[in-house]
């Protein structure tokens, strides 16, 4: 039998507060018992489940890994405006005019990942 992807880890500085953010970003919920100052903080979401894990050392180049996210009830547009809200930073902007692309942006740690379309909207432009 193969192996099943249990988490995505993220190392980062501050695991409770940029599980913070990403709980919001994906309607998720913590780990049972995960709290502020754990070393190691679990968020759960439908599809994916988050490890972050404190490490001493800061991000220095782009990630090798990313997450793409597609909005369930919203467009890539309002997706990424909610996320901005939330604290994310906008990095690099893929969108075309015909409406594919997508938009790389930064969490509260520098960590890019990317907002594509929204399933409806890739099932109205076909």
């Amino acid at each position: 039998m193969a192996s099943l992807v249990r988490h995505v880890t993220i190392d980062c500085a501050d695991p409770y507060t940029l599980a913070q953010f990403w709980v919001e970003a994906l309607d998720g919920a913590l780990g049972e018992g995960d709290g502020p100052g754990d070393s190691e903080i679990e968020v759960n979401s439908e599809g994916v489940s988050l490890l972050f894990i404190e490490v001493p050392e800061g991000k220095s180049v782009k990630n090798r890994v990313h997450l793409d996210l597609s909005p369930k009830d919203r467009t890539r547009d309002e997706e990424v405006e909610r996320l901005i809200a939330l604290g994310a930073k906008p990095f690099e902007d893929h969108r075309q005019l015909d409406g594919t692309g997508w938009v790389t942006l930064t969490d509260i740690e520098g960590n890019e990942f990317c907002v594509v379309r929204s399933a409806a909207e890739r099932i109205a432009a076909a």
